[in-house]
């Protein structure tokens, strides 16, 4: 299979990225959609690695919208390793679903070409933790809609793509404790009449990601705004970009990096939701959930010397500053 490289041109008003046009980022960013491997495993690795057990459907769950009182919660560490772990280390390499369009997240870096982020950070140090070895991955571009598919069918081991933790997400997968919190917000054009979630989007094309909460919350309550779902993020700046949309509903912590990028835009209004990022994997590798959950509690350790705090300050810091440090864990038991 080709590799994904993620050189292809990028929109006009991206500082950093280059002075493209607008108009070949979106055949850019329509082709990183498809799903497709960044690195190539060694030889035989990729060939070992089969689907989970039951990956053909979710296995059932219980009535989560009954019982899912605290979602956050997640299981409780250390465990004894098993299959997934094992299948993890026969390989030789963790298979992370991540992004590569998300400033700040998960991007290609214009000075070297390689991933970098807050995210791709995290992914490193859980493959260091289970492979000793940080860059024992293979990482693959998915868009927002296939992050749970990718998962339920065997194609990831973990996604690492500010993916929020919540009851009916649950039903299909599983997630690590939290690693971040965000909210979403509206983005628009600096000058925009849009004010933020409010009736000011009556009669405004509104941008969001397809399988995102954004779209959801969209579709919950629109404020009569007319509803524009694309396959990433980043596809949203790009038609705000060309005239095509008035704006964009995302997290905020995503959009901060956007407004980073292209100077026109800015977040307006106050963030509607609190929501919290975990590493998501399949519903039935309970040891890769409690073997994660070990290494973020590492990865939270040592206050402002801890390598939450450190990866914080790299990638975060000047477009979301004032963030004192990760959130809380929680734990639940079974």
């Amino acid at each position: 299979m080709k590799r994904n490289d993620g050189d292809g041109p990028v929109p006009r008003g991206l500082r950093g990225w280059g002075g493209v046009s607008a108009m070949a980022a979106a055949c850019a960013v329509t082709a990183a959609a498809v799903l497709l491997p960044l690195a190539q495993a060694a030889p035989g690795a990729g060939a070992a690695r089969t689907p989970h057990s039951g990956a053909a459907a979710a296995p059932a769950a219980p009535a989560v919208d009954e019982t899912c009182l605290d979602p956050e919660a997640s299981l409780r560490p250390p465990g004894v390793d098993g299959s997934a772990i094992a299948r993890i280390k026969a390989a030789g390499k963790l298979v992370a679903g991540v992004d590569q369009n998300s400033f700040r997240w998960g991007y290609r870096n214009p000075v070297d070409g390689k991933l970098d982020g807050f995210d791709i950070a995290l992914v490193k140090a859980i493959a260091k933790d289970i492979l000793g070895d940080e860059n024992a991955v293979i990482y693959r571009a998915i868009p927002t809609s296939q992050r749970i598919p990718a998962l339920v069918e065997g194609r990831v081991d973990i996604v690492v793509r500010t993916m929020t933790i919540n009851c009916a997400r649950l039903k299909d997968v599983a997630f690590s404790t939290a690693y971040f919190e965000a909210g979403q917000q509206v983005l628009a054009p600096k000058g925009s009449p849009i004010t933020g979630y409010d009736d000011s989007l009556k009669g405004r094309r509104i941008c969001t990601a397809a399988g995102s909460i954004a779209e959801s919350k969209l579709k919950e309550n629109s404020f009569g705004s007319l509803s524009v779902s694309v396959p990433n993020q980043l596809d949203c700046l790009v038609r705000l970009q060309l005239g095509e949309v008035d704006g964009i509903v995302t997290d905020n912590a995503l959009a901060a990096g956007q407004a980073a990028q292209d100077p026109t835009v800015r977040l307006v209004g106050s963030p509607f939701t609190r929501e919290f990022y975990g590493v998501a994997m399949n519903k039935d590798a309970t040891d890769l959930v409690r073997r994660i959950n070990k290494v973020l509690e590492n990865y939270r350790a040592g206050g402002d010397s801890s390598q939450w705090v450190k990866a914080y300050r790299t990638h975060l810091e000047s477009v979301l500053p004032g963030i004192p440090g990760p959130p809380a864990p929680k734990y639940r038991d079974g």
